[in-house]
């Protein structure tokens, strides 16, 4: 897919959290969201401040570099502390966002072809990057509109989290200590307008079959497996269900069974 096409997606599914938290009270800021010990306010400056490094990585790799070491030197609390750093009282801290998601936009159209940009696991290319975003800026708007008990409608932008999910197994397997696997895993979802999404070869023997919104919820460990109506054929596929993870770094607590969405629509799919 073109870089604008998923830029596009990227900008859709920012605006769609935007318009989620926009026009909040100022209390409503501190609820709690499924993540322990995060409020709304920390969500959206988690996205800030991943934003901030994004874009950095781009402008600055060898700055990047001096950030990264001093985040992977502590792994487990990295990414909570570059989130209370980047709290402040809702009104900044939401123009922070927006300000640095656009930076963000157009540091990832300046990438010249054929350019990768470092990061925490692996190496991206602006593709991959903006594609990265799309489903941390997904996860974590899922989580305020948890707090907030509502839901919103899924949309075919979910795709680029379901592919993340699939070309990322590998490194699933490695982040949970597992030997990655030999062979391919096919994935066939139906997307919410019922299109079907397909990846990885036909023929392979290990499958998965489920909703496209389900898949999205297991590899961005926003609902445990056992609440989701996925379908693994073989044993690979049903390993990968128990480690799977689209997000860079060590893997999540992820969440507890039985903690179902909230399926009263917003209205603000887009």
């Amino acid at each position: 897919m073109e870089l604008g096409e998923v830029l596009a997606d990227l900008n859709a599914e920012s605006a769609d959290l935007d318009r989620l938290v926009a026009n909040l009270p100022a209390i409503q800021w501190a609820t709690a969201t499924p993540a322990a010990g995060w409020t709304i306010a920390h969500q959206i400056a988690h996205l800030a401040w991943t934003d901030q490094a994004s874009t950095l990585a781009i402008r600055d790799p060898g700055e990047f570099s001096t950030h990264m070491l001093a985040a992977l030197a502590e792994p487990e609390t990295y990414v909570d502390r570059g989130a209370e750093e980047f709290l402040d009282e809702p009104s900044k801290l939401l123009a922070r966002w927006r300000a640095g998601r656009a930076e963000l936009a157009e540091a990832l159209a300046s990438v010249r072809a054929g350019d990768r940009i470092p990061w925490y696991g692996t190496a991206m290319s602006p593709v991959s990057m903006a594609t990265a975003r799309i489903m941390e800026t997904w996860a974590h708007g899922l989580d305020v509109a948890d707090a907030l008990g509502v839901a919103r409608e899924p949309t075919s932008r979910l795709r680029h989290i379901a592919h993340l999910g699939h070309r990322t197994m590998g490194f699933a397997f490695m982040a949970h200590d597992r030997p990655a696997p030999q062979g391919p895993v096919h994935l066939a979802l139906t997307g919410p307008d019922g299109s079907q999404w397909t990846f990885g070869p036909a023929d392979a023997v290990d499958k998965v079959n489920g909703p496209a919104v389900d898949f999205c919820l297991l590899v961005t460990q926003r609902r445990h497996r056992a609440d989701l109506s996925l379908v693994a054929t073989g044993p690979v596929a049903d390993e990968w269900l128990d480690v799977a993870q689209a997000f860079a770094g060590p893997p999540g607590p992820g969440r507890e069974p039985n903690r179902e969405p909230n399926r009263e629509p917003t209205g603000g799919g887009g």
